[in-house]
């Protein structure tokens, strides 16, 4: 299937199919809703969206993975090393790091604005030092780089039929309110690295701290005021959806399908979180296999349906006459517009 997608993207070099082939098999290790949703996109636009998650996924091993033994200097070094060989790459079009190879062919087949990953690295580095955020505000500055950011990135490969600076703000939605439902179903892990997402006045809104936080996680008892903090923050998080959804609409057709089945998805973590109970401390939420399967399907019907609609859209263009750069510049500094009275 992957020598397919390639042939499909017209991949060729032996070099860079091994380079596509490694992001892919990052994506279907560690990105199983994410990858399950890909394989409902049109066959030569998988590639990109496997360079595009393999090099996120890069980057976050290297300030997150648990199992890693390396200090905090080390990690600095490493990603450091990774932005370097990311200008290069994006300079040259090419680089002996597959993971960089295959956004740099990615970044420029699509021709998406570089700005972007830069944002993205600038968030990865302040992984290495900050962990705990005071308002939602400080927090959505380090999303629009984690996860904003993301969605842009991918609007190039969607495809959209408008113009794509009416897209762009509900891409960056979505693309945060699939961190969001992260951060709330790995409430614990997070905690493990010392990190808390959850912003600190919306929890303190709600009687809790890192210390209640903490105790909660290393004896496994209850508290109903984290059950009441949590259960905010995940309405907060549908909230970002709906912001979201709209953009759905805004793509190209034939990609809609893949969209819409990650956006279901993502929002069935949310509820598969609150049926357990806001257990996220002690336990991770997860989807059902019949549930994600019937996902699937329904997905599935929907393509076959747009592939029978749209005859012959393969590759996106542009839309309305606006060049790429021009849309993305049209983007920067793109925001989820969330404001609610309660502290979020």
């Amino acid at each position: 299937m992957s020598a397919r997608e390639l042939d499909a993207a017209a991949v060729t070099d032996p070099a860079l199919r091994a380079a596509y082939s490694h992001c892919r098999r990052l994506n279907a290790r560690h990105g199983k809703t994410y990858f399950l949703a890909t394989r409902l996109l049109p066959v030569e636009r998988r590639p990109a969206v496997h360079a595009l998650y393999g090099f996120a996924r890069w980057a976050d091993d290297i300030v997150d993975d648990l199992e890693s033994t390396a200090a905090p200097a080390e990690r600095a070094t490493a990603l450091h090393r990774l932005q370097h060989q990311l200008d290069h790459g994006l300079r040259t079009g090419t680089s002996p790091e597959p993971v960089v190879a295959a956004l740099a062919d990615t970044a420029r087949r699509y021709d998406i604005d570089p700005r972007h990953f830069t944002d993205f690295m600038t968030s990865m580095r302040q992984d290495l030092d900050v962990t705990q955020y005071p308002t939602y505000e400080d927090l959505e500055r380090y999303m629009h780089g984690s996860a904003a950011v993301i969605g842009l990135q991918m609007l190039p490969v969607l495809g959209t039929v408008v113009p794509r600076e009416e897209a762009a703000p509900h891409a960056a939605a979505l693309g945060v309110a699939f961190q969001l439902t992260n951060f709330l179903r790995d409430v614990g892990e997070d905690l493990d690295r010392g990190r808390i997402y959850l912003p600190q006045e919306l929890l303190a809104a709600h009687g809790v701290d890192r210390a209640l936080l903490e105790w909660s996680r290393a004896t496994g008892r209850r508290d109903h005021r984290i059950t009441s903090a949590l259960t905010a923050a995940a309405a907060v998080t549908r909230d970002v959806y709906r912001t979201a959804a709209p953009g759905l609409a805004m793509l190209d057709p034939v990609s809609r399908p893949c969209m819409r089945t990650a956006f279901v998805l993502y929002g069935a973590i949310l509820d598969a979180v609150a049926d357990d109970g806001y257990a996220v401390l002690h336990r991770r939420a997860v989807v059902a296999n019949r549930r994600r399967a019937a996902l699937a399907c329904d997905g599935l019907i929907r393509l076959a349906a747009a592939r029978l609609r749209h005859r012959g859209t393969g590759a996106p263009t542009p839309t309305a006459g606006r060049s790429v750069h021009a849309s993305a510049h049209a983007s920067e500094g793109t925001r989820v517009p969330l404001h609610r009275k309660e502290p979020v």
